[in-house]
């Protein structure tokens, strides 16, 4: 089985690096990742600027590219010119957790919704801390997920990714696995007001996350804060399905576009 691997953190990121290695036990592994780090940029792809590569020497991988562009533009451009269709893309391991609310935002998770866009089981694989430096444990987990998909392929609807966050903790602190549906994730955002050396004003944003207090094991955000790995099934329709008949009974369908004045 062939197998894509990518990133947001760039293609020299140590995250990306192990996983390569540890998937090599499942099949031939490409990698296809940033040349730049392109954390939180999304599903956001490149329509307006030449998308440039550079074919990269990756220890024990023949096929590796550096992709001036996007995750999403990774996985698109893989599949569709560089290594063709593969059996599994797995992005990761990102530096920091990809919980909740954060997903919308996630380079790594876009990566793996692209997978799954063009038909392809799909993982997002992130360590839940930017500061512990130790994949080990994470490459492991992301390892057996894979096998066990492989083996429960028609378990997992075609527009459905699993998304997971490993606990920062060494391995034998691990409690096992969490099926888990997404929480909340709140920041209280500050745009730090500078001016340049011309005058001329701009904002650098920050945000400190709020606390939660979320105590339900079965979401994310609670069951890697417990030492669990947590895997959560995502997809990209959102549909809010249960509001579909209200929003029919309360007359939209029956309006009249209205002039103005």
């Amino acid at each position: 089985m062939l197998i894509l691997v990518t990133n947001d953190d760039g293609i020299l990121a140590p995250g990306l690096q192990i996983l390569a290695r540890q998937m090599k036990g499942l099949g031939e592994v490409a990698v296809v990742a940033p040349a730049e780090e392109r954390s939180a940029t999304g599903h956001g792809i490149t329509v307006r600027d030449p998308i440039r590569i550079k074919r990269m020497n990756f220890e024990g991988v023949n096929n590796a590219w550096a992709v001036m562009g996007t995750p999403a533009d990774c996985v698109k451009l893989a599949v569709q010119e560089l290594i063709g269709k593969c059996g599994l893309v797995i992005s990761g391991i990102n530096s920091g957790p990809n919980l909740g609310t954060d997903v919308i935002y996630s380079g790594t998770v876009s990566a793996a919704i692209e997978g799954i866009v063009l038909g392809i089981p799909s993982i997002a694989v992130s360590l839940a801390s930017d500061e512990y430096g130790d994949y080990g444990a994470a490459a492991e987990a992301a390892f057996t997920l894979a096998c066990h998909l492989q083996k429960k392929k028609e378990l997992l609807p075609p527009d459905t990714l699993l998304n997971v966050n490993v606990p920062p903790v060494d391995k034998k602190e691990i409690r096992g696995f969490k099926v888990t549906r997404l929480g909340m994730r709140e920041y209280k955002n500050v745009f730090d007001r500078r001016v340049d050396p011309r005058g001329n004003v701009y904002f650098w944003l920050k945000g400190d996350l709020i606390p939660h207090d979320e105590v339900d094991p079965e979401i994310d955000v609670v069951a890697v804060e417990q030492n669990y790995v947590s895997v959560s099934p995502i997809h990209f329709d959102l549909t809010n399905y249960r509001l579909i008949n209200r929003i029919k009974s309360a007359g939209f369908e029956r309006l009249e576009i209205k002039t103005p004045g």
